[in-house]
């Protein structure tokens, strides 16, 4: 289990790699824009300071885009927070906008968690006190509310279930079962299809009326667990939970906003299937292992798509290490919270719909306020070029539109607006952006609108005035 947490890794999301793409880009290109203004001015014989060339670059490279990122992670992180979730990045809120696929742990998530045995189901030529008393004993170490509850509905005392020299079996993922070992008695518990294969391999025949039960239990919703006494099936315990309510609204409201849920449970595929059906989930992952759910995720990734881990338990730590957002729940085990990225406070599988949204607003407040950058890093330098070579190129006068006072107030002022235009974008970066379901096109063109067009005129004037301020000093 370690070792597959520890090889787990999680992917780069799209948007930060065509953000690192972008801030990249404009960056070179206003390298290169600097370092060749240095040929034309030596052409138009026009003296350009060191200076003013570090000044124009620092002026041009998007820094107030650079410099909100960190503002933009931490209110959404702030926003998770108030939703009772605790982030540990803002990397995990920003890769919640874009998830396209969810996966859900059964139990503890999807149904309340406390599965309790409900009737015992003998096969012929069993006596039913007797198969309670080996149910029960294979029960006697499983700290389990399922193997708790066994023994409760077992109605048998401490006393009751003494033996001599007993051999503890603990239950694991691999092995699917658990039990019990005393004198030539070897009583197991545990999933049909392990019992069965256990069973076979010693050349004993799985009882139909078990086989008939199992399947009965199965799709009705419950889990069947089959308990052999020296590899001789003699029962079933059916096993009950029950689905949290309001689970199914919940989960079309992900549907609609393009996730796809999947149910991942260590259940036989028709106990999967009821419960998938009930509760509403687009599919589901019936028997699986710690790797299977790790190895889904794997594959999900592989085209593209980014995955989210729902789970609690310590079977889930290397599906949630590996998932792009791995959400543990509070009451889930420490194995579980270390290896998610966000822990759920109040347990509910349905958390991420808010998760989601607020995601989605993260990354609409970037991608405004990138907006904005950009278009400011344009205007400042149609402001501050003309002004460098107004002197000793006249023509350029016409280009000056702002009519600075010299191109040294010019410099000084950009550099003025450069630093103090990040401040005033904090409490937008903080704030965020409404989220509202509009489609690609649509916010595109709202962004370019509002916040391109502001990004032109805002240096515009911000320029100008700080000139005007500046030139009362020169």
């Amino acid at each position: 289990m370690i070792a597959l947490v520890e090889g787990a890794s999680r992917q780069k999301t799209p948007n930060e790699i065509a953000l690192t793409i972008l801030l990249a880009g404009f960056t070179l290109t206003f390298i290169i824009v600097t370092v060749t203004l240095k040929p034309f001015a030596d052409f138009a014989q026009t003296p350009i300071t060191i200076a003013a060339f570090i000044s124009l670059f620092v002026c041009l490279i998007p820094t107030t885009i650079g410099g909100l990122l960190s503002a933009i992670g931490i209110a959404g992180m702030d926003r998770a927070l108030r939703a009772n979730v605790i982030t540990k990045s803002g990397k995990a809120v920003e890769t919640a906008g874009d998830i396209d696929v969810l996966l859900l742990d059964k139990t503890g998530t999807i149904t309340i968690g406390n599965r309790k045995a409900t009737q015992f189901h003998p096969s012929n030529g069993i006596e039913l006190d007797e198969f309670i008393k080996a149910s029960a004993l294979s029960s006697v170490a499983d700290e389990t509310p399922e193997g708790k509850s066994i023994i409760e509905l077992s109605q048998l005392k401490s006393e009751d279930l003494l033996v001599p020299n007993p051999v503890y079996i603990d239950f694991t993922a691999e092995t699917r079962t658990s039990g019990i070992d005393f004198e030539n008695t070897r009583i197991r518990k545990g999933a049909y299809d392990t019992i069965k294969k256990l069973t076979e391999k010693a050349g004993n025949i799985f009882p139909p009326e078990t086989q008939e039960a199992t399947t009965k239990i199965s799709e009705n919703g419950g889990t069947p667990l089959v308990v052999s006494v020296n590899e001789k099936v003699w029962g079933v315990i059916e096993l009950q939970d029950i689905i949290k309510t309001g689970i199914q609204e919940r989960f079309q409201r992900l549907r609609k906003m393009g996730v796809k849920t999947v149910m991942v449970t260590g259940d036989n595929p028709l106990t999967a299937k009821f419960i998938a059906e009930k509760a509403g989930v687009d599919d589901f992952i019936a028997e699986a292992k710690p790797e299977d759910k790790m190895n889904y995720i794997k594959k999900e990734q592989q085209e593209g798509k980014l995955v989210a881990m729902m789970g609690d338990g310590t079977n889930d730590a290397p599906a949630l290490a590996q998932a792009d957002v791995g959400v543990a729940m509070n009451s889930g085990t420490q194995a579980a919270k270390e290896a998610g990225n966000m822990v759920d406070l109040d347990n509910d599988p349905t958390k991420l719909i808010e998760i989601v949204e607020i995601g989605k607003q993260l990354l609409m407040t970037r991608g405004t306020l990138t907006t904005f950058s950009i278009a400011n890093d344009v205007a400042k330098y149609f402001a501050i070029i003309p002004a460098l070579f107004i002197t000793f190129i006249p023509a350029l006068q016409k280009l000056n539109i702002m009519n600075l006072h010299s191109p040294e107030s010019a410099i000084l002022s950009a550099i003025i607006f450069n630093a103090i235009i990040i401040p005033f974008l904090i409490p937008l970066a903080l704030k965020g952006v409404a989220y509202k379901p509009i489609g690609a096109s649509a916010l595109l063109r709202r962004n370019l609108l509002i916040y391109g067009l502001g990004g032109i005129i805002v240096p515009f004037i911000g320029i100008k005035l700080i000139d005007l301020f500046i030139s009362l000093f020169f």
